[in-house]
């Protein structure tokens, strides 16, 4: 279980709403200064805080700390659809454009179509998804918050 800290910011019956704050790796990274996510880091001032919501049955209250837990092969597969699955539609429309033996500009565009009915597609599986409880992070703990890490 991938386990995350956060901070409650509001209550709903079997669910609350956590956030947590972007974390990089990017200061001790040698490649920060052609990357975007560091540049993005670095230009876009303060860390930003993403508010998710999350399946509780501990009684918590807001301002409570607590640890979320995503299980590892959630992530694992949502990382393959993502980054995966565009990709073989590209290829995939490539590839029928070329057993048909169209002209260059059609084999581009029929490789732009694949990739975006994938995209498409995995847009419509993480929405899905989304209203799966099972595919859901949830709250392991509550923790005592640390003062000098403020979220």
């Amino acid at each position: 279980m991938i386990e995350e800290r956060g901070l409650v910011t509001a209550l709903e019956p079997g669910a609350v709403w956590v956030q947590t704050q972007r974390q990089s790796t990017c200061s001790a990274c040698a490649l920060k200064a052609g990357c975007g996510q560091g540049l993005s880091a670095q230009f876009g001032g303060r860390r930003q805080r993403e508010a998710v919501r999350v399946s509780a049955d501990l009684p918590l209250a807001v301002g409570d700390a607590v640890v979320l837990g995503v299980r590892e092969d959630l992530l694992l597969s949502a990382a393959v659809q993502v980054y995966l699955l565009p990709l073989l539609g590209l290829f995939a429309g490539a590839l029928v454009a070329e057993q048909l033996a169209w002209a260059e500009p059609w084999l581009v565009l029929s490789a732009v179509g694949g990739f975006i009915a994938a995209c498409a597609a995995v847009r419509w599986r993480s929405r899905r998804a989304a209203l799966d409880p099972c595919a859901r992070a949830i709250v392991l703990r509550a923790v005592e918050r640390d003062p000098i890490t403020v979220l």
